[in-house]
């Protein structure tokens, strides 16, 4: 399974028109991004829910209020209280956004249309690629869970882990970019690709000291989300960028930085995962100060030194 598959949730699946001009509707918020806007308001049953629901995402939903309720342990009717809080006229319509949510997982590129057509002109697809690019952004932004964005940068910053980067078969990388900026920054970070021979000692090595920064997007990779769980089984903390969809390493991820990947073609894009990487690497220069600036006037001469420039 390959993850950065390609989902545009706000076109139905054999729409191949462009999208009208001046359009600005953007996709329905999912289940999960419901619950992280309201999560600071929720009473203690419902933070129980909540978290029957995250950890069992989507499924735990698609159960009967009941079914849900004996999960996170609560009553039936706090289950009902609790969808009507995410703003669900009823339990029905909470499991249809749902189900469209699964339907969504599976999408890919032979499924999705793209935004314009095949004889559209060059300035369709610019006002398109604009268009969905920047709504990406500001809905990435906006559904920021801002608690679990600074315990990424705590992690990261934390001088006593070992950070470890990783992704799919195009979501490396977005590792391997991250990885690029943090070993300008602080010591003991790298990008680990899976392969038979490292695989293994990379397996063998890891505990409570690392920190895996895991990038697993729609749809999502066996081999990614196996490693995550080892890497938590281990003791080691999971920060994952990921889908609002949500993939399977949010189960047992520490962290999860949801990101929108619409894109004008019918390939999932990166623009917003990018960005929020960015961002991430912003909030860990800034809270490493004089330590990181050092380091990164330390790796400019060393890189003189290499190239023989005085």
């Amino acid at each position: 399974m390959a993850d950065l598959a390609g989902e545009h949730s706000e076109r139905a699946k054999g729409d191949t028109g462009p999208e009208p001009a001046g359009h600005d509707a953007g996709p329905a918020a999912t289940v999960a991004e419901r619950v992280r806007r309201v999560e600071g308001g929720l009473s203690p049953a419902e933070r129980k829910i909540a978290r029957a629901l995250t950890a069992n995402y989507p499924a735990a939903g698609l159960e009967s209020a009941s079914g849900l309720a004996s999960q996170a342990g609560v009553s039936a009717p706090t289950v009902v209280r609790f969808v009507a809080r995410l703003g669900f006229d009823g339990y029905r319509h909470f499991q249809q956004s749902l189900r469209e949510e699964v339907q969504a997982r599976h999408a890919s590129p032979l499924t999705l249309a793209p935004v314009i057509g095949r004889d559209s002109p060059t300035s369709e697809l610019v006002e398109a690629a604009r268009h969905v690019s920047s709504a990406a952004m500001d809905q990435t932004f906006t559904a920021l869970p801002e608690r679990e964005f600074d315990q990424a940068v705590d992690l990261i910053c934390n001088p006593a882990k070992r950070i470890a980067s990783f992704g799919g078969r195009f979501s490396q990388l977005l590792a391997e970019y991250l990885d690029l900026h943090l070993r300008l920054l602080r010591p003991g970070t790298f990008v680990h690709t899976s392969t038979p021979g490292r695989d293994a000692g990379f397996r063998v090595d890891l505990s409570r000291r690392d920190v895996c920064v895991v990038f697993d997007f729609r749809r999502y990779q066996d081999d990614t989300v196996r490693l995550a769980r080892y890497a938590h089984e281990r003791g080691a903390k999971v920060v994952l960028f990921t889908d609002p969809w949500l993939s399977p390493v949010a189960e047992f991820a520490d962290v999860v930085l949801p990101a929108r990947v619409e894109a004008p073609s019918p390939f999932d894009s990166i623009v917003a995962p990018m960005a929020l990487v960015e961002t991430l690497v912003a909030a860990v220069h800034a809270r490493l100060g004089p330590a990181a600036e050092e380091r990164m006037r330390a790796a400019e001469e060393a890189c003189r030194d290499e190239a023989g420039t005085p």
